[in-house]
């Protein structure tokens, strides 16, 4: 122990004369040196000069193109609306696409809320319905951003449980793969006839699966909420008659005690 202490003091003289040798110069000097490397450097510096390309720039933004270069995009979540609260979501749709939304309460209150629906003009063309699932369906013409609305207001206190199913799908991908395979010479009409049909109910037999799962999940919260219900009348039921049977046989008690009285001379 007293020779590893005495080594760890030996290292921190050695240090200590190590920076005690290091030749020092003045501020001022060490200023001036900085702008002269800064200065002779100044080409090969990327922040004052830019870069020579695109590629060359590790921190260029990346291209919004290859969001929306899928023939398909699908959303499924679950989303939680507080008592009177109204919340939007926006999602583009690329012009010619066909866009599909559904929604479903899930688990809150009455088990219902409203649903709206605006296109990319700003034009309501799902205006709002209170109930339990609606859902809606459009081919976008011009393109842009659809605004999907919830809105739990005329609930004050509960919240509420919705699951959002959103999908964007162009079709139109399919009529290009045929002209490419035109191109190719390639008579295969009746095999990417047989793709476009195969991806058409793919996307209807998601929908279904869809539908599928919100009825299962809404079934699974309401008997969760039913358990719940009856465990805490039955809990209150319970003590109910506990208290009712130590009051009867308290009552019953008193009712035939005799006191004892004293006889007055």
């Amino acid at each position: 122990m007293m020779h590893s202490t005495l080594q760890q003091q030996r290292e921190i003289v050695k240090q200590l004369r190590k920076e005690a040798a290091l030749k020092r110069i003045l501020i001022s000097q060490a200023v001036k040196d900085i702008l002269s490397y800064i200065q002779e450097h100044s080409n090969e510096d990327c922040l004052l000069k830019g870069f020579s390309s695109q590629k060359a720039n590790p921190f260029r933004e990346k291209s919004s193109c290859a969001v929306f270069s899928y023939p398909a995009v699908v959303m499924d979540y679950k989303v939680k609306i507080d008592g009177g609260k109204e919340d939007c979501y926006f999602q583009f749709v690329n012009p010619g696409a066909t866009f599909y939304a559904s929604f479903q309460v899930l688990k809150g209150g009455d088990g219902m809320a409203g649903f709206l629906v605006r296109n990319p003009a700003g034009d309501v063309v799902h205006p709002y319905q209170w109930m339990s699932q609606s859902d809606y369906q459009d081919v976008s013409t011009t393109g842009g951003y659809y605004t999907i609305c919830v809105d739990n207001q005329f609930s004050k206190f509960a919240a509420k449980l919705v699951n959002l199913y959103i999908t964007v799908v162009k079709y139109d991908q399919w009529e290009q793969f045929n002209k490419e395979i035109a191109d190719l010479d390639l008579s295969v009409t009746n095999f990417t006839s047989i793709l476009s049909n195969v991806e058409h109910k793919i996307n209807q037999i998601l929908q279904l699966q869809y539908h599928s799962r919100s009825r299962e999940s809404r079934d699974y919260n309401l008997l969760l909420d039913n358990n719940s219900y009856v465990f805490r009348w039955s809990f209150l039921q319970i003590f109910c008659i506990l208290a009712t049977s130590f009051f009867q046989v308290y009552f019953v008690r008193h009712l035939f005690e005799v006191k004892s009285v004293k006889p007055r001379a």
